[in-house]
């Protein structure tokens, strides 16, 4: 007798997806999120990926941009009452399945859902605009918790991780590295990731970027992501759940040799960095990765559970109630 497999098409167009837009993604959920979760962290990944290419690309008009990310944040909304439409695309069914599945009520999975699209919705409306410091760090954070809290629902929601401001450190510190290391392109596609208290009422051209309070500023976004990897490695390492830590230790990894580069060049941006995904960065997350799973947690679960949050002054002290509930999505 041949046993025959089923195939789930959703998670099979999900991990297609995934593959073509992040190997780096698609192998670290391949082995590091439990099987019976890796089709929803692959829809997860897959369905914002495509949300975020489509606003993000030339396709759409400003107009049709604001039309396609409000249609997407009524379904969302719908999704989460329980109650999606039937008429979607095939990446709409993808956020359909991850919300009806058995993760339909994890609190992580819609801090996940909600900060993310609150991220798009920001996206869209900063296009081709100048922005604040302020804006910028609220970015990061909203970013940050979205991604952290997507890492801890999809490998293990249970891994002894207390929701205190350490816990999405690291995700913030990789944004913000991912932000100078983007900023020449997204420049291009209308995204100033350079707040306007540096900028001034100066035009952006190379000359701006290469000045010396463009440098500053540079260099002490390269100390703060620096700050924020070393308390959310500390963090990480008191976590129960190797895989957890090891998925924290990849990802800052895949970072932290951008930051070295920055540094080394004079905290001038250049317009390419493909030469950090070399073989150096590889023998780094090695590195980070086997560090991980030789670690053992430094807290209890007591301890952690009462750890003092840090005083970051770019991390304001909110629980992840008031979180949802600031970005909670309404029709």
């Amino acid at each position: 007798m041949t046993m025959q497999t089923t195939i789930d098409p959703s998670a099979a167009l999900a991990a297609m997806n995934t593959w073509e837009a992040s190997k780096q993604t698609y192998y670290t959920i391949r082995m590091l999120v439990p099987s019976d979760r890796r089709g929803d962290a692959f829809r997860a990944y897959a369905y914002f990926r495509w949300v975020d290419d489509l606003l993000d690309g030339d396709a759409l008009s400003p107009q049709e941009r604001l039309e396609f990310l409000a249609s997407q944040k009524k379904l969302l909304s719908e999704c989460l009452q329980s109650r999606p439409p039937c008429n979607l695309s095939a990446e709409e069914w993808l956020l359909v399945d991850l919300t009806q599945g058995s993760l339909q009520k994890n609190t992580g999975l819609h801090i996940y859902l909600q900060g993310m699209m609150t991220v798009m919705d920001f996206d869209v409306q900063r296009r081709d605009r100048r922005i604040s410091q302020q804006e910028l760090e609220w970015y990061s954070r909203r970013l940050a918790t979205a991604v952290t809290e997507a890492v801890y629902t999809f490998i293990d929601d249970k891994c002894g991780a207390p929701r205190t401001a350490e816990r999405y450190l690291a995700a913030d510190a990789a944004h913000i590295v991912h932000m100078l290391r983007d900023l020449h392109n997204d420049l291009d596609a209308g995204y100033i990731n350079i707040p306007y208290e540096v900028l001034g009422g100066e035009q952006i051209d190379t000359t701006v970027l290469e000045s010396a309070s463009v440098r500053e500023w540079v260099r002490e976004r390269v100390e703060t992501a620096r700050q924020y990897f070393a308390e959310g490695k500390t963090y990480l390492a008191m976590l129960d759940n190797p895989r957890c830590r090891i998925a924290g230790a990849l990802y800052a990894a895949r970072f932290e040799g951008v930051l070295d580069t920055i540094e080394r060049e004079g905290y001038r941006l250049r317009l390419d960095y493909s030469d950090c995904k070399g073989g150096r960065m590889m023998l780094r997350m090695a590195w980070q990765g086997l560090m991980a799973v030789l670690a053992k947690p430094s807290l209890s679960h007591s301890t952690a559970a009462h750890a003092e949050p840090i005083r970051t002054a770019a991390w304001e002290q909110r629980n992840v109630t008031q979180i949802l509930r600031e970005d909670s999505i309404k029709e």
